[in-house]
């Protein structure tokens, strides 16, 4: 096939994988899809982490979180992780994020501020929301060895994204989205780094 090149070198860019390891915690980017957050309720079943963060409040430009009865994804991300036995003392509250750079942000503030040690955390998203997830995370916990697992999505996996007009857009939107997020992402962690953080996040 002449784009079988062009196909694994998106394929090897976007999609991350790696496998469980014991870890301090198992972070949630905010979302309206339940699989990476059902995973992160099995890894925690499995005993891989004894904390998790979902973080959300809702997406940038929009007024309130798309599920009816939830005031954040937080929220209803609780709300799943509880119904899939989790307890509620074993979840940490990050509640304000409008986007994933924010996810990261506000993640390594709660962590902080509960003084906890985080040496290594499992990052459970979507399987083409990975790599952006990562670089981000990545930025804003440095100390911290960060493993990706993702979940199971028919249409959207590293294996079958580009057999649909669907599962293309959501993978190439995600190339796109990184070049026009990551110079910002990069300055304002440079600029954290060098201890000049910017007023935004």
């Amino acid at each position: 096939m002449a784009m079988q090149g062009f196909l694994r070198a998106v394929t090897d860019f976007i999609f991350v994988r790696d496998e469980p390891a014991p870890a301090d915690l198992l972070l949630i980017p905010g979302s309206s899809h339940s699989g990476h957050v059902m995973l992160a309720a099995e890894l925690y079943r499995r005993g891989f982490a004894p904390l998790l963060l979902p973080s959300g409040f809702h997406a940038a430009g929009e007024a309130h979180f798309s599920l009816p009865g939830y005031e954040s994804e937080w929220a209803w991300m609780r709300d799943v992780l509880l119904r899939e036995g989790v307890p509620p003392e074993a979840i940490l509250r990050e509640d304000q994020a409008l986007c994933t750079w924010h996810n990261a942000v506000y993640s390594a503030r709660v962590i902080a501020a509960q003084g906890l040690r985080i040496r290594r955390a499992i990052l459970c998203c979507k399987p083409y929301h990975a790599r952006r997830a990562l670089f981000y995370y990545q930025a804003a916990l440095p100390d911290t060895e960060l493993r990706v697992c993702v979940s199971d999505e028919p249409g959207f996996n590293a294996d079958d994204w580009y057999r649909t007009p669907e599962g293309r857009s959501r993978v190439l939107g995600e190339v796109t989205r990184l070049g026009r997020q990551i110079p910002d992402v990069l300055e304002e962690a440079l600029a954290a780094e060098e201890g000049h953080p910017h007023d935004n996040p």
